[in-house]
Order: C-alpha cells, then sequence, then structure tokens
C-alpha cells in the first residue's frame, strides 16, 4: 500500500483484506467459520466454536457486503444461519462454545458474546434489508434484560454470576445499540445506549484519576489488588469513539466530556513524538504493567483520532493519524496478505503464533471510519 488517502485504504479493504480472509475462514459446507490461521495464513481447523467468533464474522461480511465484496452477503448468511441454529439451543440461550454440530460445551450465556450477536443482528439487517433480524434482536435483548440485569446497575457478566464485574461487555453493548439504533430507528435503541453512557459515567470512570476502571465487585467497586488498578488504554481510545458517536446520533453533547477526558488519560501516557504502539496495559497512574502492544488498540487509535478530527477538529490528532497507520502497516499487518501479528514485545519485535480470526471486526470498523472521515474532512 502506497499513501494512505481515503480511496488507497478503501480499495485494499475491498480487493485484499476482505477477499483474502473471506477465503481462508468461509466455506459453504463447513459450518461456522474458521477461527484462527496460522501465521501463513493456513486454516486451523478445530470443531469447537463460539459466539463471539461467529458474532464478530457475520459483522465483518455484513459490512463487507455493504462495501461491494463479492460473495460477502452469502457467507454473513451462513454466520448468521450458525448463530441461531447452532449457537442458540432449544431454550434460547445461546451457548458461549459449542461443536459444529451445535452440542454446547459451554453452555453459560455471556454478555460480551450477545453484545456482539445484537452487533451482528444491527449490521445484518442493513446488510440484507430483512426485518426479522432486528426483531431477533429485539429477542436477545429482552433475554439479557431478563436474565442478567444486575440490581446494582448495568447486567451481570454471564448466566452463571462470574466475577468480576467488567467494563468491556457493556462497552460493546453500547455499540451493538448504536448499530442497532442506525438500522431499526426505534428510539429504544438509542435509550438503552443512553443508559449505558449514563453507567459508564457513574460507575467505571474513575474521578480520581480520570482513568476507566477495568474489573468491579457486584456494587461496582474497584475490584481488590492489581485488577482494580488496571487500565487498558486502547478501551479508553475505544470508549472514546462511542462517546463522540453517541452524541452524534443523540444530537446532543453531554458525552464529550467524558470523551476528552477518556483520551487526555490515554494520550498522557502514550507519549509525544514519533508514532508509537498503544501498550496493552497500564495503572491508573501511568506506570506501564504490560509494556506489549496487541494489534486491537492500535485500531482503536486509530477510532479516536478520527473522532476527534470529526469532532473537534483536532490538528494534533490529524497530525499523529497517518504516522500511526503507517506503524500499524509496519508492525502488525502486512498489506501484500492481509495477515498480521497480533501481538508485538515490548522491544517492537513480532511474536509470531497463530492469528486469532476475531481482531478481524477491529481492524475493518477502524479502517473503515478512517475512510469516512478522511473522505468528508
Amino acid at each position: 500500500m502506497r499513501g494512505y488517502q481515503a480511496d488507497t485504504i478503501a480499495t485494499w479493504l475491498t480487493d485484499t483484506l476482505l477477499p483474502t480472509w473471506l477465503a481462508r475462514v468461509y466455506h459453504p459446507d463447513r459450518p461456522a467459520f474458521v477461527e484462527s490461521v496460522a501465521p501463513d495464513g493456513a486454516p486451523l481447523d478445530s470443531d469447537i466454536c463460539t459466539t463471539l467468533v461467529t458474532a464478530r464474522l457475520t459483522y465483518v461480511f455484513s459490512h463487507g457486503h455493504l462495501l461491494g465484496v463479492p460473495g460477502a452477503l452469502a457467507a454473513a448468511r451462513h454466520g448468521m444461519g450458525f448463530l441461531w441454529n447452532r449457537c442458540r439451543r432449544h431454550d434460547g440461550r445461546f451457548s458461549h462454545r459449542c461443536t459444529r454440530g451445535g452440542e454446547p460445551i459451554d453452555a453459560r450465556s455471556d454478555l460480551y458474546d450477545l453484545a456482539f450477536v445484537l452487533f451482528a443482528c444491527g449490521w445484518f439487517a442493513r446488510a440484507s434489508a430483512e426485518q426479522i433480524w432486528l426483531e431477533r434482536a429485539d429477542e436477545v435483548m429482552v433475554f439479557i434484560e431478563r436474565h442478567l440485569s444486575h440490581p446494582a446497575g448495568g447486567f451481570a457478566e454471564d448466566t452463571i454470576g462470574t466475577l468480576p464485574r467488567r467494563q468491556n461487555p457493556h462497552m460493546h453493548l453500547l455499540e451493538a445499540c448504536h448499530a442497532l439504533s442506525e438500522t431499526s430507528g426505534d428510539g429504544c435503541w438509542l435509550n438503552r445506549a443512553t443508559s449505558l453512557v449514563g453507567l459508564m459515567q457513574e460507575r467505571m470512570l474513575d474521578r480520581r484519576t480520570d482513568s476507566l476502571g477495568e474489573f468491579f465487585t457486584q456494587d461496582w467497586q474497584a475490584a481488590s489488588g492489581g485488577p482494580g488498578q488496571r487500565r487498558e488504554p486502547g478501551h479508553h481510545y475505544e470508549w472514546t469513539w462511542l462517546l463522540y458517536h453517541h452524541d452524534r446520533l443523540t444530537g446532543g453533547t453531554s458525552s464529550q466530556a467524558a470523551a476528552r477526558t477518556l483520551y487526555t488519560f490515554a494520550q498522557r501516557h502514550h507519549g509525544d513524538g514519533p508514532a508509537r504502539p498503544v501498550v496493552n496495559e497500564i495503572s491508573h497512574d501511568g506506570t506501564v504493567l504490560d509494556g506489549a502492544a496487541l494489534l486491537w488498540p492500535q485500531t482503536e487509535y486509530l477510532k479516536a483520532l478520527v473522532a476527534r478530527i470529526e469532532f473537534e477538529s483536532d490538528v494534533d490528532a490529524a497530525a499523529r493519524l497517518d504516522p500511526h497507520l503507517a506503524l500499524m502497516f509496519d508492525r502488525f499487518v502486512d498489506p501484500k496478505t492481509g495477515l498480521w501479528h497480533n501481538r508485538i514485545d515490548a522491544t517492537g519485535a513480532p511474536i509470531v503464533a497463530p492469528i486469532p480470526v476475531r481482531v478481524l471486526y477491529h481492524l475493518l470498523l477502524a479502517l473503515a471510519e478512517v475512510v469516512r472521515v478522511k473522505r468528508q474532512v
């Protein structure tokens, strides 16, 4: 890839990234999708399938269809079929993990998984123009509200009461509500999104340090020990993007102060000067806990930068965008094959390991946002 103009990135998405991954992970005669591949792209076949990866890839190929990628809608429909006929059991609950035949391996219904089922419904309804997927999203949300609502606010981790509680599933539930609001025009989804934004501001945002907690007790106190001190810059950037877009959808401005707070905290500990990767974990005072870097925080940084450009006309963010794109394609993503190193160590050396296909969701969404904002500014 030469340069990072909007049309260049868009062409790479539709001509390289999505077609190559479509060929790697989807076959119409094989239930579900391939969930991981070897470093050279060879599928690592397994009989174990997850609701999470199936839902994320259903989103990816739904979005791919809307971008004009041949065969993407059939792949998305394949994913939706597996979600509803295998991951979803006769009792209406979704297994966390199952076999290709649908036999539960881990039968709990997990909030993080269900958030992505909703996200997939929103995008597949948009791609297919089929109303039934909005109706099924309503059914899933009724299940969440009936069986996972928590008396202290928000939702339980899963149907077996796993602790600690996390902000992350609520963040993705917000993202799903946004997608369903945009597809359906139904105000109930935006109302739910507004409640989740309020929950984050009231319970998850540590006002003493202006940072976002990750792990919590039943009543939203910071978890004890290390987990309660842990901060992930990638989630600060991800929330930044979501909060700005929440105000776009509601026509308000009430979320922007929190967006600025989270972005400022992450930027303070990201550093100035030449582009550098977003590290995995820091403490609330900025001490580095894990100086290695995964791919997904880099994509969330890109989304935060374009949100700052779009909503704040942020000159500094605009100056950082192309250098961080260059870093991502230099250290993580191979532009020729669409494969990536999922993790580099603290020295910047790539860690060669199987590639989790679930990260494709992050990469596509971030680059699609980069294209959209580059075309409008």
